[in-house]
This record gives C-alpha cells, structure tokens and sequence, in this order.
C-alpha cells in the first residue's frame, strides 16, 4: 500500500530509467581502470570486466524494460533521483574492490567508495600499495567525477533532462546558497562546467608528468587535486614527490578547485573583470593569506623545523590550501608545528572553499551571508526601525536565503554532534568521534593521528562506517538534499 502511495506521487517508472542511463554512464567509467590493468599486465582486470558487465547490463534493463507513462520530472523527482544516484554510484563501485581484492567487507568496500564518489579521500584500505594499478586508478576516476558532480555530468550528455527536471537536479546537486547558470540551458552549463574541469585536469596532468611523478601517478594525482579529494596512489602520499615544484603546482590547482567554477569558466572566456569585482573570491583569498601568515610567525617562533622558504613559505601556503580546500593532503612536518596550528586548520576545513566549487565545507558564501546578518542583528538592538540588508558579491541576499543559510549552518553543527553521539555509543572515543564527525561532512580525510587526534577509519565499526558514510552523503549534497527525503510532506501529492 505504501509503494502504491509513492507510485501515484512520484515518478518512479522515470526514475528508474533515467538511473538506469547512469549506470551505464558509471560502467563507461569502469573502463578506465580495466585499460589500466591490461596496460599495466594485472590479474585483476576480470573484477573489472565482471563489474562493467553487472552495471552496464542492468542499466540497460532498467532503461528498456520500464516504460513510464510520462517522461516529466518535477522538484521532487529532481531531489530524490541525486540522493539516489550516489548511493547507487556508490554500491556498484565497490564492486572493483570486493572483486579484485576478495578480502575486503562490503562495507568496507562501499565506504572506500563512498569516500571517493564524495571527494572525502578518506580510506579503510592499509596498506594502499596492496591495490593495482587499475583500482588506485578507480580510486581517482570515483574522486573526480564526484568532484563537479555525478548528475551535473549526466545533464551534460544527456540534454533531454534539461526538460525533465534538469534545474532541480542541478540545484540539488551543485553546491552552495544560489546557483547560476552560465549558459541558457541547463545542460548547456553543465557541458560548459565539464569543459572547463577537464582542460583544468589536462593542464595539470601535464605539470605534473614534467616533474618527478610517472604518467600514472600525474594522471592520478590531477584527478585527486581538481576535486580536492585528496587521494593518493601510495602511502606516503605527497611526501614521495616532497619538491617544491610539485607543491607549487598542487597548491594552485587545489585553490582553482576551491574556487566556483562558473566564475573559471567566465574568466576562461576573456571575462577577468568579474573575478576581480567578486567579493567572495577576495575574501576567500584572503583567508588562505592570513591563515598563511599566522602559520608562519608560528613556525618562526617555534622553530619546530629548520627555517628555509621552502619551510616557511611553500609548506604553509599549501598545507592552508590543501586545508581550506578539503583536499586533505598533509605533510609529514605538519604533525610537528603545535596544537594552535592544528585548531586554525580545523576551522579552514569547516570554512571550506567558494560556494558551485569541489571543495567541501560549510562553504566561504555562508559564512559571509551569517557575520553579515548577525552584525545586523547587534545593530537592529541600538536602532529597531533600521533598514539593514545582508550583501554578497554587490548583490542584497533574500531573506528567505538568509534565513536557509542559518538553518544549514545550525543543521551542520548538529550532525556533527549527532555523529560524535553515535559513534562514541559505539565504543569510539569522544574526540576520535568528533573529529570523524567533522571529517565526514567537510568531506576532508585527513589523516594527522600525532597532531592532537586520531583520524583513522581503519579500527571503527562496520556500523560506525555506514554512519560515517551517509554524513559523508549529506555533506557532499548539502544536507538539504539528503534530510528533505526524511520529510512526510516529501512524498505526499
């Protein structure tokens, strides 16, 4: 009776097809991994081959089999087909890792997964040079198509969406308080964005094989950096290539990935004016400016490591960038630089990079949009009558925007606190919880266990990593995305 009770409200015979459509597109990506396996001469191309098979065959099922009545999808179907779809992503692209691996749980898998498609970068495999050549490859193709966005690639191929539904799955997908469309329409945009990430990646791929790292490793580590997800092809991370060179190079493409990439793509266009009359892009500079600077003056006081360029200037730049980006990417000496540098890293991870960028956070937007509105609370308590407006990029912002971007703010605060809760009942220690917690929905990873926490997700749970998972979701979504599907009035007519 419930089913029949969605049935008429939602379509669900389009909903089917159209995830259907995707799987096929994620089996496409499948073949990324495998011709790394076969170029590479592994033994595990069949978990791919097996996985490609299973997700491409019943997609294809999926699209010919269902015939909906009607092929329009409203707001709804637009919210619930992006939740929807991660998850899905998600499970069939465990299947490489519980294939290839064999020893690896299913939750393990989906978390490793999950972890990827999110840009979380976070891992339960240890050690990671266990994996072939074409699981770290998968590994990075998960990081960067869930870096812009798995709905907003489809949109780009599959232009018929653009009437059915389109905007809502934008919306419900790109990150941040307001989203723009650059082009007309929606799948116009989205190609544009893809357009933009891909010649990103290229350039960065190229920079990368000119240094110390192989073809692989570039192409790898390209993909981790534009989506600051922060995944590596080995354990040492980026201390195996520790040159100045390769951080330079990181430390730029992490801060044009923390930067909205409608603002790239009209600054690719020829159009530098509105970057340089874009308020949040200054401020989100200036963060990383004197987040820089007050790492510095402590390193210098300190003097944990011998004072070098490289030590004062290089290191901190782009431990802040990799920071505030949620790339995630520490460095050894890192550990060694005290307790206070810690806490001003902490707050850039939940600051997080500019809103329709790849990076995770409570985003730069909202931050401005909250001091803005409370110092116009403090002000209304001298002069009640006063006519004040909150201000971002020039623009005055709604109230009813306002209002959103507080209860978003309150929402992030309390899954963190809910998450601690639950982990800690599960026998995990309050401050290891808090900081998973914090991991998860900034969709971070890091992974500093001698700085003042640990961050591992190797010893949780296996319910702890299904917790941990979905506040990865509803990070990486924005929460509204995810907890508007717990709503009744959701699904009612």
């Amino acid at each position: 009776m419930a089913d029949l009770y969605i049935r008429q409200r939602v379509n669900i015979a389009m909903l089917i097809r159209v995830v259907g459509w995707l799987m096929m597109i994620e089996a496409a990506f499948m073949a990324i991994p495998l011709a790394a396996c076969l170029w590479y001469r592994e033994s595990d191309w069949p978990a791919f081959v097996v996985s490609i098979g299973v997700t491409f065959l019943l997609g294809l099922a999926m699209t010919t089999l269902v015939r909906p009545e009607r092929t329009s999808m409203g707001k709804r179907e637009g919210f619930l087909l992006t939740a929807i779809t991660w998850v899905i992503f998600s499970s069939f692209g465990s299947l490489p890792f519980m294939i290839g691996i064999g020893d690896i749980s299913f939750t393990d898998a989906y978390f490793e997964s999950m972890s990827a498609f999110t840009t979380t970068g976070a891992t339960t495999i240890e050690p990671v040079e266990r994996l072939s050549h074409g699981l770290l490859m998968w590994r990075s193709v998960m990081q960067w198509i869930g870096g812009l966005g798995i709905i907003l690639f489809t949109l780009a191929v599959i232009p018929m969406l653009n009437q059915q539904g389109g905007m809502q799955m934008f919306n419900a997908e790109v990150t941040g308080i307001t989203h723009e469309k650059i082009r007309p329409r929606v799948s116009q945009t989205a190609k544009g964005l893809w357009i933009v990430y891909i010649l990103l990646t290229t350039t960065l791929f190229v920079l990368l094989w000119l240094g110390p790292m192989t073809g692989f490793d570039s192409l790898c580590h390209s993909m981790s950096v534009l989506s600051t997800g922060g995944i590596s092809t080995c354990d040492a991370s980026i201390e195996r290539w520790n040159t100045p060179y390769v951080k330079i190079m990181m430390t730029i493409f992490m801060f044009i990935g923390g930067v909205n990439f409608s603002l790239i793509y009209r600054m690719g266009t020829g159009n530098f004016r509105d970057a340089w009359r874009n308020g949040i892009l200054k401020i989100f500079s200036s963060v990383i400016v004197v987040a820089t600077v007050i790492t510095a003056i402590i390193i210098v006081i300190n003097r944990p490591v011998e004072l070098t360029f490289e030590s004062v200037v290089i290191d901190p730049l782009f431990q802040v960038v990799s920071m505030v980006t949620s790339t995630g990417y520490t460095l050894d000496v890192f550990h060694q630089w005290g307790p206070l540098i810690f806490l001003v890293m902490m707050l850039l991870i939940l600051s997080g990079g500019c809103a329709g960028s790849t990076s995770g956070g409570a985003k730069i937007d909202r931050f401005v949009v909250l001091f803005q509105h409370c110092r116009n609370e403090i002000e209304r308590c001298l002069h009640p009558n006063a006519i004040l407006s909150v201000r971002a990029n020039g623009k005055v912002v709604p109230r009813d925007l306002v209002t959103k971007t507080v209860v978003f703010l309150c929402l992030f605060i309390m899954i963190i606190f809910a998450g601690t809760i639950v982990l800690t009942a599960m026998g995990v220690g309050i401050n290891h919880s808090m900081m998973l917690s914090v991991i998860s929905i900034t969709n971070s990873g890091i992974t500093v266990p001698s700085v003042a926490v640990d961050t591992e997700f190797v010893n949780i749970p296996d319910a702890g990593k299904w917790v941990l998972s979905f506040i990865m979701l509803v990070g990486r979504l924005e929460l509204f995305t995810v907890l508007l599907l717990f709503n009744h009035n959701f699904w009612r007519k």
